[in-house]
């Protein structure tokens, strides 16, 4: 037994004596904090919403409690598809008590001070102040006891803030509500210690909106055991709801579906692949899951395995079944929400009546669209609108076709035909039936009917590879011609809505132009492609019509900056400068962010590529530039690169503020005669070696050469600063070794931007 702790508290027998009789002295009684119970039952939440509902509502009731003081042991949030639960234990019965001290002005202050803290505090005499002797004088000091309040009185407003600030990705309101929630609430049970607290929601205006007092009832599932009952605290609410159908738990659920699953596959010799994300889903549909197995048509399995696995992944929420080849076999296993009396044997005929339907729809697409070759498909994408201020896809299509040619010179392998046809083809399936009925399979059906024509197995693959990655976990392309033509796509989409700025801001990004940016970085660098990329976004707003509209914007102002400097009259070409440097810019960005992931410096990064941006053209090469990254951070983790970067920093900051101080450049050319001591002339003379290895070494790609040059700057660097003065007395010479050091982030900066580099 436990007892919560108060004047009456008592000893458990250890007889079963019962409360009170028998009890020994040693015996220690466990004490038993208050607990918060909390459950909102709505309408079906969506699956996609649930596990960051729970946490969230978890994180906004904690967060309120530990800015009142009141703290807890736990806090354990639960959610299934019509119900967010949180418990917290350990909850103290009140708030602690609170003395508040503001220190007021010195004892003999003027009086307009004084009457000023008496105001600001609230005191009616300034006699209601302690006087206090500190280090420097005696000071007023104004002291409030606040008595904390019982929780009870507390925990109605945190817990109707926390609701009210639900972040939903998408809410709604329904009956005369104008308060808006995720679907319409039922009930609420707010518990504390086993008592309703006080409180109610209100949804809507006050007298016209729907009010949902705190209470102790709630319900079961929906169809198994629907009657209303009362709980008087966690353990009792799980195990009536237990009872009541309703499992609350997602792990629970989700472990039950995947070993139920399991079970019934491994009974016909199958296997149930992986797929998370249908299995979190599914769990988020269910309260009471009961898994069931139906049958495929052998007719349909003839169909290619993506249409079948499609509808019953993304339509129907089942889970397709493999045998011991790996081949999609004729079962699948469906979740219920409810067990029947005939074992579930009706709603298995029921989705296998589903199934059967949508199955007979893609057979009939399938055939249908196999009748006309794709190819003869490609012209109806002038009646699609890629994008308003872009055309169509059927010219979307044909700059795709000119655009992948340009990119295939650069990827080894790529046939030109091969590359020409796919992109052609890379879109056509958009107008089959199949497509049309399954969206999801845009690209895949493309393939299969490319084969069916003969098409070349290199190009069948491209029109299916094309959109990928989709992000970062899908597979990226490697074969040739499926890489110039993926390229191109998002290159071209790129490029489009960089000319009409339509670029992604904060975190709105309606074209999902920054995945298509990952995929080019991804394509590039795990294929080493040497592409110049800059060229490209050129070649790419080049191909788009001459007489394009550009809109009356940054980029507007940033061509017509550029006709002006290059006396051209804003044609593509000229534009698709802007655009290139602007989107490049894009890509190093969302570089950084890749390969943070992987452990590769940011701040190496930003150094390497600041240098080639001050350059003419500069590198915009991808697989270049990162192996000089990795060369530069191998140099900078060593000694010598370490020591370097120290006496860098220490010249750049001599140069700055000797700079700032004369309000002149050392930057200018260097006096040799004016060297008077030998470390002067060593480090002249290692700077100019330094420099002269470093040039051709970088452009031979030999990037540990590079380093090594710069290495053996170390030596000079140090006996320079050990033994030079350099703001000497002789305004020449000291002019002179501020030019020496300046030459020092000069020589360094023909490998990167050392400034950049962080540590």
């Amino acid at each position: 037994w436990q007892y919560p702790i108060n004047t009456n508290m008592r000893f458990p027998c250890p007889r079963g004596g019962g409360p009170g009789r028998g009890a020994k002295k040693n015996f220690a009684p466990t004490i038993v904090m208050p607990e918060l119970l909390l459950e909102l039952l709505s309408e079906e939440i969506p699956a996609r919403m649930q596990g960051r509902a729970a946490e969230d509502l978890r994180r906004l009731v904690t967060e309120k409690l530990n800015a009142a003081g009141l703290t807890f042991t736990d806090a354990v949030s639960h959610v299934t598809p019509r119900r967010l639960i949180l418990v917290i234990d350990g909850l103290p019965e009140k708030q602690p008590d609170v003395t508040e001290e503001k220190k007021g002005p010195k004892v003999g202050a003027p009086e307009q001070a004084i009457q000023g803290f008496m105001k600001a505090n609230g005191l009616a005499a300034i006699d209601e102040a302690e006087v206090r002797e500190t280090g420097k004088g005696s000071f007023y000091f104004a002291v409030r006891h606040a008595a904390g309040r019982p929780s009870a009185e507390v925990l109605p407003e945190i817990v109707m803030t926390a609701v009210e600030g639900m972040p939903w990705p998408k809410s709604m309101r329904w009956g005369s509500n104008s308060s808006r929630w995720v679907r319409p609430l039922w009930s609420v049970i707010a518990l504390f210690d086993g008592t309703p607290l006080r409180a109610a929601l209100t949804f809507g205006e006050p007298d016209k909106g729907e009010v949902f007092w705190f209470g102790n009832r709630t319900t079961g599932h929906r169809f198994m055991a629907p009657d209303l009952f009362e709980v008087s605290g966690f353990a009792d609410y799980e195990a009536k709801l237990r009872n009541a159908k309703v499992m609350i738990d997602r792990e629970e659920r989700r472990r039950v579906i995947a070993e139920g699953a399991a079970v019934l596959a491994a009974e016909k010799g199958l296997t149930v692949g992986e797929n998370p994300g249908l299995l979190d889903e599914v769990t988020g549909l269910v309260e009471w899951p009961v898994v069931l197995m139906g049958s495929i048509d052998e007719d349909f399995m003839d169909l290619p395995p993506e249409v079948l696995t499609t509808s019953m992944r993304s339509h129907q929420k089942y889970f397709p079944t493999e045998d011991k080849d790996g081949k999609l076999a004729p079962r699948f296993i469906v979740v219920a929400n409810m067990e029947t009396e005939d074992g579930g044997a009706a709603i298995v005929a029921g989705n296998e009546r589903v199934l059967r339907a949508r199955l007979a729809d893609a057979r009939f697409f399938w055939d249908q669209d196999r009748k006309r070759s794709l190819a003869s498909r490609a012209p109806a994408l002038e009646q699609i609108v890629f994008h308003a201020k872009l055309g169509t896809l059927d010219e979307k299509a044909d700059r795709m076709q000119a655009l992948a040619v340009e990119i295939a010179k650069h990827v080894p392998g790529a046939d030109i035909d091969r590359v020409r046809s796919a992109a052609r083809l890379a879109k056509a399936d958009l107008t089959s039936g199949m497509v049309g009925e399954f969206p999801e399979l845009q690209g895949v059906m493309g393939r299969y009917y490319a084969l069916h024509d003969g098409e070349h197995p290199e190009v069948a693959r491209a029109v299916a590879e094309h959109y990928s990655p989709l992000g970062p976990n899908d597979s990226c392309p490697s074969e040739p011609v499926s890489v110039a033509v993926a390229l191109a796509d998002k290159i071209d989409t790129l490029v489009g809505f960089w000319a009409i700025d339509e670029k992604p801001s904060g975190s709105k990004d309606p074209y999902a132009l920054r995945r298509a940016a990952l995929g080019v970085i991804r394509l590039t660098i795990e294929n080493g492609l040497r592409i110049p990329l800059r060229t490209i976004f050129e070649r790419s707003a080049d191909i788009y019509p001459k007489d394009m509209e550009l809109p009356s914007s940054s980029m507007a102002r940033a061509v017509a900056n550029v006709s002006e400097m290059l006396g051209n009259d804003g044609s593509p070409t000229h534009w698709g400068f802007t655009v290139g440097k602007q989107l490049f810019e894009f890509i190093v960005e969302r570089l950084k962010i890749a390969l943070k992931g992987r452990g590769v410096r940011h701040d190496l990064i930003s150094a390497v590529f600041a240098t080639e941006e001050q350059r003419v053209g500069g590198e915009d090469d991808l697989v270049r530039l990162l192996e000089r990254v990795r060369a530069l951070e191998a140099f900078v983790e060593g000694d010598d690169g370490a020591n370097l970067l120290v006496a860098y920093r220490r010249a750049a900051n001599i140069v700055r503020i000797e700079e700032k101080k004369d309000k002149a450049r050392f930057d200018g050319a260097l006096d040799e005669s004016r060297f008077c001591q030998d470390e002067e002339q060593s480090l002249f003379a290692a700077l100019n070696d330094a420099a002269a290895t470093a040039r051709p070494a970088l452009e031979a790609e030999e990037f540990g050469g590079a380093m090594a040059a710069l290495a053996k700057l170390r030596q000079p660097v140090d006996a320079f600063f050990d033994k030079v003065t350099v703001n000497a007395d002789d305004p020449a010479l000291r002019e002179n070794r501020l030019r020496l050091l300046s030459r020092i982030g000069a020589t360094l900066g023909e490998v990167a931007d050392f400034s950049r580099i962080e540590g």
